[in-house]
């Protein structure tokens, strides 16, 4: 060779115009260059050894990697992630000329967050290339997570294989942290690269193509396994037999034919996380900063579940939620539900004699019982049945919950050894009774009532719903359901809890996955029956003196239809996340920026958010800026800071500067209009895509303008009318009058008619404003007259 340095270049092979491209490109910046030779993937020969070894082997050799993502690529995404993993450059091009991939990429999330740029033919990707003489990789550390040491990449659609898969991993005892497309959108590279480093094993189901959004969860599952395996982390990237995986990784899969294959492999993957969580030191970069060292916590409250207690804000809902004055906490999505969930279950757990149960399902674990029974009963029938088995399934979680805590507690207390006994007698050994994940013993517990239903009341067709409806007995439903004398169980658990001292029964997502098709009136009936369930068993706990609260967590929006069903719930005992003051919302942030640096060598006198970022950014406070952009809820605050301070990072740079908030904020904005988008189509499924429709819009309508706008969509005047107010009250659209400053929903302590009555006395001279946060997304053009 010439004495250049080797570098390798991934591509897909189609379309061919960009794969000839890029050819072309190759030969020029290899007849230009003087330091480099690059490589394309057509030169690997494979013939004999393993297919990824070539490909391993030239990134590894080489002084970074190019890559084109015109048109998203599995394999090559696998590529970046590796080539990152092993601390080599990457850089990314896009074809201007081809529309390529571009709505698909957005919605994936990684490769925007790297950073990319665009050509038009192989003259200008020949310039781009040559044009880069710095090679500095992206600088992270490897620490271990030992509390949550498991990184899961989840599907958005998820099916009885997932549940088998994390319900697996709960048994083996190891506690994960997530990906989870129901609430972050998109998943961020600089995100992914934070927890891959953090974690100990790494598991990256692959969908088949036929199921929704497979194309989206397979790239994201590629790239954090091709920064696993080069990181030399335990990965169990799984599929099912009938999926032919990328060839990067087809020496490297597992394969299952049914759900019930995957405990083998979760059990060889777990010894080999333990294994490596027990011989691994954490590694630290030779460029750390206070950057590079500082941890904020995740936008995502159940991936810090273990460190979350250091720095949560205890505002007054969660001292009534802790004092046992709500049954509902109620908040808009990234507004804290699940934080509160967490710190109460974690604060009320600290009392030995406490019972907490602390439940998390997911929406789609009762659709196949709502698909298939629901539509052959009455309404009346509906909630009788349904409600009878929240009632079931709540009682045997508590009865569960009892006897694992307890089981050897009850061998050195005389007082529990005979009821202990009792309660594990009438709990038994049925079906439901077995050890396992609560959504695994809710998703049997569903499919045993579709069973018994059908058993008993005979086949039905769908056509059957527009003849008759069925209605359904006490006795029946006893039929239908039961597997325990439910008297007996009840006695039985009452008096051992007579010997503790408060239950506390936590039920969060139950309205997760419910966003698909828009919120249906059988998922209100089942929250509603959720609610009257835990009342009835609340009445009868209290009733022989026993200390029992339970409390629901549930979206804004779901809360809103739930009234509008019956009144009684407006009345609930309920705390409801919508925060207003910014200095608090600012705290959420500081207070972690502050227990993270806390000991750290920082060189400054100043306050710890202070040194992290410049003191201002368009004329205000860093913080307040960000908080600002923030439609007040702290995810979004954290997802906002968490993009900026990893673009900074990216960059080199010691403190968070102008251009890394641009950067952020861009990034930021992408996830806003998506997140808009879903909330939007949950109360409105007919509007969605509506956000997009303000793109190269002005900043400011009138309201025949925004009207006009909305209806494009196919919406009539009245329901654009509906769809106008949504936007107003979270936050979207804010309103304003002539030059005075606008006001946005949390302005008005989220008083939808104080924003209604401003319209109404302004008339003509009301202005719609769209929210700062989402114009950088938008390309929004500030109106000028």
């Amino acid at each position: 060779m010439d004495g250049r340095k080797t570098a390798f270049y991934a591509y897909p092979g189609a379309p061919t115009e960009i794969a000839q491209t890029i050819r072309a490109a190759i030969a020029g910046f290899n007849a230009a260059s003087t330091t480099h030779n690059l490589e394309g993937w057509e030169r690997n020969d494979i013939s004999g050894i393993p297919l990824t070894e070539p490909i391993f082997s030239k990134i590894a050799a080489g002084d970074f990697l190019a890559a084109d993502v015109t048109y998203v690529n599995e394999n090559v995404a696998f590529e970046v992630g590796y080539a990152i993993g092993i601390k080599k450059r990457c850089l990314l091009f896009v074809n201007s000329a081809q529309t390529g991939d571009r709505e698909l990429a957005n919605q994936i999330g990684i490769f925007d967050t790297l950073g990319y740029e665009q050509y038009e033919n192989s003259h200008a990707l020949t310039k781009l290339l040559v044009s880069h003489a710095d090679f500095s990789p992206i600088e992270f550390e490897t620490a271990i997570n030992h509390q949550q040491p498991v990184y899961i990449v989840e599907p958005a659609k998820k099916n009885d294989a997932h549940l088998m898969l994390v319900s697996r991993t709960k048994k083996a005892r190891w506690k994960y942290r997530s990906f989870n497309p129901d609430e972050d959108v998109r998943l961020s590279a600089l995100e992914a690269i934070r927890h891959v480093a953090q974690s100990a094993g790494i598991i990256a189901p692959l969908q088949l193509p036929s199921i929704q959004h497979s194309k989206e969860h397979n790239v994201r599952a590629m790239f954090v396994a091709g920064l696993s395996i080069a990181l030399e982390i335990p990965t169990l990237l799984i599929h099912p037999t009938e999926l032919s995986p990328p060839l990067d990784v087809r020496d490297l899969t597992k394969k299952y034919r049914h759900p019930d294959d995957i405990a083998d492999a979760v059990q060889a993957f777990s010894l080999e996380v333990t294994d490596f969580s027990q011989s691994t030191q954490s590694i630290s970069s030779s460029a750390s900063t206070v950057l590079t060292k500082l941890t904020v916590g995740d936008p995502t409250a159940e991936n810090e579940m273990t460190t979350l207690g250091d720095y949560y804000l205890s505002t007054d809902e969660y001292q009534r939620a802790l004092r046992g004055e709500v049954n509902l906490v109620v908040g808009r999505k990234g507004s804290g539900k699940t934080a509160l969930f967490v710190q109460l279950r974690n604060t009320k757990r600290e009392r030995k004699p406490n019972i907490v149960v602390d439940l998390k399902p997911e929406g789609y674990q009762l659709v196949k019982l709502k698909e298939r029974v629901l539509d052959f009963l009455t309404v009346g029938a509906q909630q009788h049945l349904i409600t009878a088995l929240w009632e079931y399934i709540l009682l045997l979680e508590i009865t569960y919950k009892v006897l694992e805590k307890d089981r050897e507690v009850h061998l050195r207390d005389h007082r529990l050894t005979a009821p202990y006994g009792d309660l594990r007698e009438q709990y038994g050994d049925t079906e439901m009774s077995q050890e396992g994940d609560f959504r695994e013993r809710l998703s049997k517990l569903s499919d045993q009532v579709i069973h018994e239903f059908f058993r008993k009341f005979g086949p039905r067709s769908s056509e059957d719903t527009q003849k008759s409806q069925t209605n359904i007995t006490t006795n029946q439903v006893t039929e239908v359901l039961y597997q325990h004398d439910i008297r007996k169980l009840y006695e039985a658990l009452i008096r051992y809890l007579l010997l503790k001292e408060e239950v506390w029964l936590l039920f969060d997502n139950i309205d997760k996955g419910w966003n698909v098709e828009g919120i249906s009136a059988e998922d209100i009936v089942i929250l509603r029956c959720l609610i009257n369930a835990s009342r009835k068993i609340e009445r009868e706990f209290r009733s022989r003196d026993i200390q029992f609260h339970s409390i629901v967590f549930v979206r804004d929006d779901v809360y809103t239809l739930l009234m509008h069903g019956s009144a009684d719930y407006g009345k609930e005992m309920r705390a409801s996340l919508d925060w207003s003051d910014m200095d608090m919302l600012g705290e959420v942030l500081k207070r972690r920026i502050v227990v993270s640096l806390t000991g750290a060598q920082t060189h400054s006198n100043q306050s710890p958010h202070h040194q992290v970022c410049i003191s201002h950014y368009q004329g205000e406070p860093w913080l307040d800026f960000m908080s600002g952009r923030s439609l007040m809820r702290p995810r979004n605050l954290l997802k906002l800071f968490r993009y900026s301070l990893g673009y900074a990072i990216n960059l080199g740079h010691h403190r968070i500067e102008s251009e890394d908030i641009e950067r952020g904020l861009r990034t930021y904005a992408q996830d806003l209009v998506i997140e808009v988008d879903r909330e939007l189509g949950d109360v409105f499924p007919q509007a969605r895509k509506l956000v997009y429709e303000f793109s190269d819009e002005n900043t400011e309508f009138s309201h025949d303008e925004l009207s006009t706008l909305v209806q494009c969509t196919g919406l009539d005047e009245q329901a654009a009318e509906r769809v106008i107010s949504f936007l107003l009250y979270y936050g979207v659209l804010g309103v304003t009058k002539l030059d005075e400053g606008t006001i946005y929903i949390y302005d008005v302590n989220y008083d939808i008619e104080m924003l209604h009555v401003r319209i109404r006395k302004w008339t003509e001279s009301t202005k719609y404003v769209v929210n700062r946060a989402l114009w950088p997304a938008l390309h929004l053009k500030p109106n000028t007259n």
